[in-house]
């Protein structure tokens, strides 16, 4: 990457060639927002860190609400202390019947909104090489916007849980967090070199991290205080200034092209060429596709893994013997983004004497024993102690998308990321159909077996990376 003094913006060196100076002296050359943030390196970070504000407190809610609506219609009083207070064997069965719908429910919804999405990302990823970045960081704001707007009217109408669906659907169809999570990265990856563009990925992590933290926090305290709808619509809100941010002050990063098309199955070509050819269309450069299929394995497995045990917490800590709270939910919440900070402090500490690889199998033991301490915690000081154990946990995706973005040259980061972003989608996919399906079928003999199925099958990543 290049910084061109005159236009004051960052321009990829094939764009410099091919685009001409008149171009570069005028700053025509990318879509400028309306302002400026005068002196400032801040550019997609706000995007990140709203975006993923509104996710993390939209999350657990949503979770929440389908519990208190499915409890409502069934007849159980989530409330009773008999059940929390009692340590007993023979579970109420009518809670059993609350969680299994609950699980059942957010399957559906989840199945439905990531297939859809799983359809999207890479369309919009690869789009976004020839179209530019700006369009890809509004679309999906305004999908996950008119999302908590659905939902929203789901509250106010008291309509059928059914409805959650349609607004994920509807999400799916702009691309949904994953493409945000795409367009961020490969923005980043645009305007840094190699020797800063850990740092900036670093920033773009701790930015999930601390808003997530705070989102959970919030959210949990605000829907106690004042039930469901008022913390959604600060979603809505975040949403649509995510949005906003981009549109009023975010530069392109790419040269546009106006002549790109958006509906054309080049975009799927891009995606499938970088992983079976080593290399993506019209392209010389060649890499060890062996390599970046065993990390993408590795990639797969930990973030289903986390995706997949992140929607059970909520349930696993409703029910008995927990029977936590919405204040207790935000606090469990809360530590697990922390995690988030602790592991890029333990990432930067690390890398002056282990190497990459060791760095992502310290990340894979804690977030193993982690999930060995909750398979079996009946307390809430137990669960916690599992949610501290995952203080490292967070090092290993970090590590293997630097991994992934060395193999491939400086001019395909965007198509990588697009290749990461659809793993992304489809381990949200196969996580909440085989997470939850576990969940339900394991009840009735150990409540906490998909916790310590996780586990083991972390081994296998760090068989591979080991």
């Amino acid at each position: 990457m290049q910084f061109s003094p005159t236009s004051r913006r960052w321009c990829c060196p094939t764009l410099i060639k091919s685009a001409p100076t008149s171009c570069f002296r005028t700053g025509s050359c990318s879509a400028r927002p309306p302002f400026k943030l005068p002196r400032s390196q801040v550019t997609v970070e706000p995007v990140m860190f709203l975006a993923t504000f509104s996710v993390a407190m939209q999350a657990p809610l949503s979770t929440q609400y389908l519990w208190d609506r499915i409890s409502e219609e069934l007849g159980y009083n989530s409330s009773r202390t008999s059940e929390c207070s009692n340590l007993t064997l023979n579970q109420d069965p009518l809670q059993k019947e609350v969680e299994t719908l609950t699980a059942q429910w957010n399957l559906y919804i989840n199945l439905g909104g990531f297939s859809v999405g799983l359809l999207m990302v890479p369309l919009l990823g690869s789009w976004s090489d020839v179209a530019g970045r700006r369009p890809v960081l509004i679309l999906p704001n305004l999908g996950l916007a008119l999302q908590a707007a659905v939902y929203l009217v789901v509250m106010y109408l008291k309509l059928p849980v059914v409805y959650f669906l349609v607004g994920r659907v509807l999400c799916g169809l702009s691309g949904d967090f994953n493409v945000v999570l795409a367009a961020c990265f490969s923005y980043v990856a645009d305007i840094s070199d190699k020797r800063s563009r850990t740092f900036r990925v670093a920033i773009l992590e701790a930015c999930l991290g601390i808003s997530g933290m705070l989102a959970s926090i919030i959210g949990g305290q605000w829907q106690h205080a004042q039930g469901y709808i008022k913390p959604f619509w600060l979603v809505l809100a975040t949403n649509l200034a995510a949005a906003l941010y981009v549109y009023l002050f975010v530069h392109e990063s790419v040269l546009p092209n106006p002549s790109a098309r958006f509906f054309t199955f080049r975009h799927y070509k891009a995606v499938w060429h970088l992983i079976s050819k080593g290399r993506t269309t019209d392209e010389e450069g060649r890499y060890d596709r062996s390599k970046l299929w065993l990390y993408l394995l590795c990639f797969f497995i930990v973030v289903t893994i986390h995706f997949g045990s992140r929607e059970l917490y909520v349930l696993y800590e409703l029910s008995s013997p927990l029977c936590w709270g919405p204040t207790l939910i935000g606090y469990g919440s809360a530590v697990l983004h922390l995690a988030y900070l602790t592991s890029l402090l333990g990432l930067k500490i690390m890398q002056r004497c282990l190497t990459d690889s060791w760095v992502a199998l310290i990340g894979l033991m804690s977030n193993l024993t982690g999930l060995v301490v909750i398979s079996v915690a009946d307390t809430t000081e137990l669960i916690f102690t599992g949610y501290a154990l995952f203080f490292l946990y967070m090092t290993t995706t970090p590590v293997l998308r630097s991994k992934m973005s060395k193999l491939v040259d400086p001019s395909l980061q965007g198509a990588m990321f697009a290749t990461i972003a659809c793993v992304e989608s489809s381990c949200s996919l196969v996580a909440s159909g085989l997470f939850n399906t576990l969940f339900t079928s394991t009840l009735h003999f150990m409540k906490g077996f998909t916790f310590l199925f996780a586990a083991i099958v972390l081994l296998i990543p760090s068989g591979i990376i080991g």
